[in-house]
């Protein structure tokens, strides 16, 4: 990692942040609700005004995580969570065109994976994993010190992978609970904190998914890190010994005794990650 000075964006699905990430320090963190029903061009105003007061002659890019697909190349973003008018937004074009730096534009999953790999628990380390356990089920790929987004920017969603009668991101994930048993992920949570032997079995229970969706995930990429990142990762002391016991019927042992599985402990991952697209691109 070198001294540039990089502006880092995640632009979430109801709100936008930013900040500058100059070397390893994060400063300058700036915030703003989306008009999420608003106009591409209005989305765009809600953007200008977080980016545009970061903005000076010293900053060397921009980098931006967006929860959709992308087109890495172009920077062209499709169908982005919950905002209606983006279904496809050249957004590396326009934001190059303001403010005349490289601009790198990638999903949100994979934003997680080089936050944790440049500033987190991956540093040093030439392969890892970030999955993402929140509303949905998705990861970052790491092979051999860069970001493996595949042909389509669609590597790492193996929580679309047909699952039981549906398929992993159903059972594995924040969802399992109103899926399954008609319950609010959070009121679950609560109760489990609270000692309810309920709600930390239905934990128990998305635990053993999780478990069957990591080894999918070893017999794919074979990792030795996968950090876990996420909202469903507070809850990890109700569902992590029945996820490590469908890992540890993985057929090839060597590999689990092999394997370290962490939770992500580091703050504003998405804003450091979008600036490591620029890492990740250059280096």
């Amino acid at each position: 990692m070198n001294d540039k000075k990089i502006i880092g964006v995640d632009f979430g699905a109801t709100n936008i942040r930013a900040g500058i990430v100059h070397g390893s320090q994060l400063s300058e963190i700036k915030s703003k609700r989306i008009n999420s029903s608003g106009s591409v061009e209005e989305v765009l105003k809600d953007l200008f005004l977080i980016a545009d007061p970061l903005m000076d002659n010293e900053v060397n890019a921009i980098g931006i995580g967006v929860p959709s697909v992308v087109d890495i190349g172009k920077g062209i973003v499709y169908d982005v969570q919950n905002i209606p008018s983006w279904k496809e937004v050249h957004l590396k074009k326009i934001m190059e065109e303001r403010y005349s730096v490289p601009v790198l534009v990638n999903n949100d999953a994979n934003c997680f994976a080089l936050g944790e790999y440049y500033f987190g628990k991956g540093i040093g380390k030439n392969n890892m994993i970030g999955l993402t356990i929140g509303t949905g089920l998705g990861a970052g790929i790491i092979i051999n010190n860069h970001l493996f987004a595949g042909a389509n920017c669609g590597a790492g969603e193996f929580g679309m992978v047909e699952y039981l009668d549906h398929y992993y991101e159903y059972y594995a994930s924040g969802q399992f609970f109103t899926n399954v048993y008609n319950a609010d992920g959070v009121e679950v949570f609560d109760k489990a904190k609270a000692g309810d032997l309920q709600a930390q079995q239905w934990y128990a229970e998305m635990g053993t998914h999780l478990g069957n969706a990591i080894k999918l995930i070893m017999y794919t990429y074979d990792p030795s890190l996968i950090i876990l990142g996420g909202s469903v990762r507070f809850a990890y002391p109700y569902f992590q010994e029945k996820m490590w016991q469908r890992i540890n019927t993985f057929a090839f042992t060597k590999s689990i005794s092999k394997l370290t599985i962490e939770l992500s402990e580091l703050e504003n991952t998405a804003i450091l990650g979008a600036a490591g697209l620029y890492y990740d691109y250059f280096q």
